[in-house]
């Protein structure tokens, strides 16, 4: 576990994979049966990225989105997004002060480590849209006078499904702001058994604990950006970002941005196991989870209807192993 905020020279994988797995741990045993989505949110957090948990009501997405602000002692707030939700009240207004005669500015709940947007698609796009700059430039813009967010800083979005009744779809802008979209799932029959005996009597978020401080999560953070990535390992992760955007069963490929995000979350996720470089297997299980969300299927190709962007970026994983030369290990 690392010492001190700063301490990310001396960090080594040894303890940042420790560090990541006691969070794991801490937010397992709250979200049951979900480790691929406990384990998405940590590579989130970790790589700045923000993370959207899109599934039907009920399986946990705002829980896990409590679960890993209170296994981090770091400030947290919660928006719930409605229709009649302004984007004033996300990132804040200027209020007269008639005492100084002068505007005060008056921060909107935005102004946390971690910011859950619960059900991010009730709300409307002019109000989805107030997320925009705090989720790129971790910043918001009132009135002319930009205000920095704090360190780190994360927001956690959960949205239901757009065949749900009273949903605004994310614009593109919006869905590319996200590193990563998963779903949570339901749980298998054992882990539901166990959540109903652990929640009968009490709530199990009562009983976390904080695991790092925020310094430390910064001093994680650090130590990520520093993972070696290969010459060939980038070569591999811009040649599915390619082609993505040449694939004939899609009319929007996945942005720069994504790609830089696929190898932000490849470093995180080499860490996580132990080690200090990138492998092709780490840019490669992830490409799912970072690019779907992104992909926009062609519309009226003969052969793709009911695809989506997750059935492409199969078949374009199978083609660019093919294509291009990632050698099996790389330090």
């Amino acid at each position: 576990m690392p010492g001190s905020s700063g301490d990310a020279v001396a960090m080594t994988a040894e303890s940042f994979a420790r560090a990541t797995s006691a969070i794991a741990q801490s937010v397992s045993r709250v979200v049951d049966g979900a480790p691929a989505a406990v384990r998405s949110a940590l590579v989130c957090l970790l790589a700045e990225g923000h993370l959207l948990i899109e599934d039907v009501p009920g399986v946990g997405k705002t829980m896990l989105a409590r679960a890993l602000a209170a296994s981090v002692d770091a400030t947290v707030r919660r928006i719930q997004f409605t229709p009649d939700l302004l984007p004033g009240d996300v990132t804040g207004v200027s209020v007269y002060n008639p005492v100084d005669r002068e505007f005060e500015f008056k921060p909107g709940a935005i102004f946390a480590h971690l910011v859950i947007a619960d059900e991010i698609n009730r709300a409307s796009p002019k109000t989805q849209s107030a997320l925009l700059e705090a989720m790129e430039e971790r910043q918001v813009t009132v009135d002319g006078t930009s205000y920095a967010l704090p360190s780190p800083f994360l927001v956690v979005a959960t949205q239901n499904p757009l065949e749900m009744e009273g949903t605004y779809a994310l614009p593109e802008a919006q869905r590319d702001r996200f590193m990563m979209r998963v779903s949570m799932g339901y749980p298998d029959a054992a882990s539901e058994a166990l959540m109903l005996r652990r929640r009968d009597a009490v709530d199990p978020l009562q009983s976390v604990t904080p695991v790092l401080a925020a310094g430390e999560v910064a001093a994680l953070v650090a130590w990520a950006r520093g993972v070696h990535v290969s010459p060939a390992v980038e070569e591999y992760a811009v040649a599915l970002a390619r082609a993505t955007r040449a694939h004939p069963d899609l009319r929007l490929g996945a942005s720069p941005r994504a790609t830089l995000q696929l190898v932000r979350a490849a470093k995180v996720r080499a860490g996580l196991d132990g080690r200090e470089f990138v492998l092709p297997d780490d840019v490669a299980a992830l490409v799912a989870p970072v690019f779907a969300h992104r992909l926009i299927p062609a519309r009226g190709t003969p052969g793709t209807s009911g695809r989506t962007g997750a059935d492409a970026i199969a078949g374009i994983l199978h083609e660019v192993v093919g294509a291009v030369r990632v050698p099996v290990a790389t330090r």
